[in-house]
């Protein structure tokens, strides 16, 4: 399980449960590729989205897309 905490209640609940079906989907896909790649996107676009929808920082978010190969 990957560590995500931030001083924000809100965002620190949005990003734990992004974390749960991160994981979930990953187990589910079991050796695809890319499903498993579309879990990662999902995970970091959901996070994204709860940063800026809670004024919290999106470049942690914004850097994980563009190493998944998203370009804006």
């Amino acid at each position: 399980m990957s560590v995500v905490y931030s001083e924000n209640v809100t965002h620190r609940t949005n990003l734990l449960a992004a974390e749960a079906v991160r994981q979930a989907a990953v187990a589910a896909a079991g050796s695809s590729q890319s499903a498993i790649h579309t879990a990662e996107l999902t995970f970091a676009r959901s996070c994204l989205t709860s940063a800026l929808a809670t004024s919290c920082s999106a470049a942690q978010w914004t850097t994980m897309l563009k190493e998944l190969g998203v370009q804006t």
